[in-house]
């Protein structure tokens, strides 16, 4: 966790500081990453947390979505960039099908945490309660995700904004509120209305991490490939490229650190009504 303590670069961060951050008021920065060169660069520019990210399988692999990806993928990945970790703490994705259960789930979170992980992501609510508070109870920390749920792709339709309307956001606020009461110790938020986001942040007890979320959770992240601008296609409104800004890819980290502290990124005009 960054402070302004001598040793907070070296200092690694824990799964404790993160709600310490929450408490006190100080932006988490979180970033994708799938190797071991990338993560020195992103672990020396002060990024708090480094997840690798189902979406490997687009911006890695090629596939046109996540659903290909499998946990022994995951696990390679995540092995490559704890190598090139000192600080940062290293989230693991639990790609599609991999938490169907929640004995799965453990088997797949054990592999990750083998392979030099902190803590697991799965997405959504339901059902993957009880995968949340299996891991939990099995000492297996958790981060969920809501709102846009990659792997639902299929069901989704593409991908969309969620929680527009009263109902919708309702419905989104009490999986927050559950995810959280699982035992999760972090929240993911992708694509949903700024004020869901900072309604959901406000409510719930542990950080929340927003993507396309707007500017009022406890932290953001992006995908390595997008914030340097190697996005092919349609660029989202809530990517911006940091490399064209900060000159070199360690500028862009130290960029993104910068104003996601300083609450310079995202503005408004990154995030949805």
């Amino acid at each position: 966790m960054y402070s302004d303590r001598p040793d907070a670069a070296t200092t690694p961060v824990t799964v404790p500081a993160l709600f310490d951050a929450k408490r006190d008021g100080r932006r988490l920065t979180m970033l994708t990453c799938y190797d071991a060169g990338f993560a020195r660069a992103i672990d020396a520019a002060g990024v708090d947390m480094v997840l690798v990210g189902d979406s490997l399988g687009m911006v890695v692999q090629g596939h046109s979505s996540t659903l290909p990806v499998t946990a022994e993928d995951i696990a390679y990945h995540t092995a490559c960039v704890a190598r090139g970790l000192r600080r940062a703490l290293l989230v693991a994705d639990l790609p599609f099908q991999a938490d169907a259960t929640p004995a799965e789930a453990l088997r797949a979170s054990t592999l990750f945490l083998r392979a030099g992980a902190t803590m697991v992501k799965l997405e959504g609510a339901g059902f993957k309660l009880d995968v949340i508070r299996y891991l939990v109870e099995r000492e297996v920390p958790v981060c969920a995700h809501l709102g846009l749920t990659p792997q639902s792709v299929l069901r989704l339709g593409g991908y969309r904004v969620q929680g527009r309307g009263e109902a919708a956001g309702e419905r989104l606020l009490a999986d927050a509120r559950a995810v959280a009461e699982a035992g999760a110790s972090l929240l993911v938020l992708e694509c949903v209305p700024m004020e869901l986001a900072r309604r959901v942040t406000e409510t719930v007890g542990i950080p929340t991490i927003g993507i396309g979320a707007g500017p009022h959770c406890d932290g953001q992240v992006l995908v390595l490939h997008d914030m340097l601008g190697l996005r092919h296609g349609r660029r989202p409104r809530f990517v911006r490229d940091f490399l064209a800004d900060g000159g070199s890819v360690q500028g862009a980290f130290e960029a993104f650190v910068r104003e996601v502290r300083e609450g310079a990124f995202p503005a408004a005009e990154h995030g949805y009504a």
